[in-house]
């Protein structure tokens, strides 16, 4: 399978196939990081009536297969950014972080998990610095995290 051949902007019909990806991805990260705290109900409506319409969605995918990449923005803030379980380790999410950085070349901050040490590793492979580290209690898993920050180009 090809991984990420195109990336493109997501339409209003690709929620479901966005849902299921990201759902898909944090069951396989676990227990890297925390368990999700709703369910694929819950993450295709959030994804339907939240996601889409009010945030910049990218999508990684080699038609006709599914998408196998997320990458979304608000403001300056990566808020997804997942792949396909058997996608990573070949590129793609360095190409989706790129996309990230091209589009808000002004910089970026996200948060992780502590506890995910492979995508902590990973952006800061790609320049980002920690800003601050929490003790959870200001997300919904309450699992430690950590702020990221890239200062631009």
């Amino acid at each position: 399978m090809t991984w990420g051949e195109q990336i493109r902007p997501a339409g209003a019909d690709d929620g479901p196939a966005l849902a299921s990806l990201l759902v898909r991805a944090r069951q396989a990260a676990v227990p890297a990081i925390p368990p999700m705290v709703h369910d694929a109900a819950d993450v295709l409506r959030w994804m339907s009536t939240v996601v889409l319409p009010q945030c910049e969605v990218w999508v990684a995918e080699a038609p006709p297969a599914p998408p196998n990449g997320l990458l979304v923005l608000r403001d300056d803030w990566v808020e997804q950014l997942f792949l396909d379980p058997a996608g990573t380790g070949r590129g793609l999410g360095t190409r989706l972080l790129d996309q990230a950085k091209a589009r808000r070349p002004g910089g970026l901050r996200l948060w992780t998990f502590q506890s995910n040490v492979a995508a902590r590793r990973f952006y800061e492979r790609h320049g980002f610095v920690v800003a601050e580290t929490t003790d959870g209690s200001g997300n919904e898993e309450g699992s430690p995290d950590v702020l990221y920050m890239w200062s631009g180009a």
